[in-house]
């Protein structure tokens, strides 16, 4: 592995300390910062590992940091670990971590989702969540509602949810007592808001907001 240096950037070593050996890591939220330690120390010198906790509780986010000496243990422990760790260069610390992190968990759902999206347009069998099934307890339709303890924003609901083909609006409402978010979602089949309702409900979006999704009355029969 062969990184470049920026030609905005600083002297080497500033790039190399701030850039090169600082790996973001996505872990289980009962890691400690000794396991993250254990799992990454066969790559090389750890300086130090952190796990980014939420301000309020405290509670691990599922999310940690590992810095190594050399830029060479950094890219080996991204090139060997774990898939499900998702390793990447960590961001230097001047950018906020915040942002970080979600534009970080944002592109690996992106990514999850479009693994899976591609069967599920491609198979024809799909179509049969199309017609009732017993096993389908509660009345589908075309529409779903989402609702977060948090504020949602229009253009990232939409991205999100645009991930599952089909969609045909996103209409994004806030509640100026309680600051929650909630939206509506519209999809052209009810097969896709199905797919949609399985992948996204309980999904954290952002890391430690839980998302809750459930079907709404569209008007149609659902046996259609």
């Amino acid at each position: 592995v062969f990184i470049a240096q920026s030609r905005a950037s600083g002297s080497h070593r500033d790039v190399e300390d701030e850039e090169l050996t600082r790996i973001f890591v996505m872990i289980p939220k009962t890691y400690t910062e000794e396991d993250l330690r254990e799992k990454f120390k066969m790559y090389g010198d750890i300086e130090y590992c952190s796990i980014i906790k939420n301000k309020t509780t405290g509670e691990s986010k599922g999310l940690g940091y590992v810095r190594y000496l050399k830029p060479s243990q950094a890219a080996l422990a991204i090139e060997e670990c774990d898939r499900s760790f998702r390793a990447i260069l960590a961001e230097p610390k001047n950018k906020s971590s915040e942002s970080f992190e979600h534009d970080y968990y944002s592109n690996n759902m992106r990514q999850e989702l479009r693994g899976n999206t591609l069967p599920f347009c491609m198979q024809p069998e799909f179509c049969g969540f199309e017609k009732p099934e017993t096993r389908i307890q509660e009345p589908v339709s075309k529409r779903l509602s989402v609702v977060s303890r948090l504020p949602f924003i229009q253009e990232q609901l939409f991205a999100l949810f645009d991930l599952v083909p089909g969609l045909e609006y996103c209409d994004v409402q806030r509640d100026p007592h309680t600051n929650s978010g909630y939206a509506v979602i519209q999809y052209s089949s009810a097969a896709s808001a199905i797919y949609a309702k399985y992948k996204l409900h309980g999904f954290e979006y952002p890391p430690g907001n839980r998302l809750t999704v459930i079907f709404l009355e569209d008007g149609n029969d659902s046996s259609e």
